[in-house]
């Protein structure tokens, strides 16, 4: 499982073209020839891009689901919705499909947020509106989500 850390303030130009950051680059090092899948995220409006192999391992998952069930196809229609492959071309730049850039509404100035296993594009100022919180907010969201767990990580 891919571990991408950081979180990078970049400009997009007028053709929709970023230039990925070089720590990006450094620890994605083995996997930027395999290319990436750039998507709309669930939660926000902002976008996903994945390393093609954890891609991979999500489209795994997404493929285990039954059919035969209307939710489980609608889920799949809109999970996939807007996905596409990407590349970073020669100069090490990256284009964003100018329907995802709608979607997202990114403008100029966008932040790139490692999500573990991903990297969550941002217009700034959404991104700077969705990470603004109180912190006894966060402190009672921390213990819902994570008080009840079993500290140890596993491998």
């Amino acid at each position: 499982m891919t571990n991408i850390i950081g979180t990078y303030e970049c400009k997009v130009d007028v053709k929709g073209r970023l230039m990925f950051p070089a720590a990006f680059k450094n620890q994605l090092e083995g996997s930027i020839s395999e290319g990436f899948v750039i998507k709309r995220s669930i939660f926000r409006k902002c976008l996903e891009l994945y390393p093609m192999a954890e891609w991979n391992l999500e489209s795994k998952r997404i493929n285990n689901l039954n059919r035969f069930v209307k939710k489980n196809v609608d889920f799949i229609r809109k999970f996939m919705a807007g996905v596409k492959t990407v590349e970073l071309d020669s100069a090490g730049r990256l284009l964003i499909p100018k329907d995802l850039t709608l979607y997202s509404n990114i403008k100029k100035e966008i932040v790139l947020a490692s999500v573990v296993n991903k990297i969550e594009i941002w217009d700034k100022s959404e991104y700077e509106a969705a990470v603004d919180y109180d912190p006894d907010e966060f402190a009672n969201l921390a213990e819902d989500v994570m008080g009840d767990k079993e500290t140890e990580a596993k491998d």
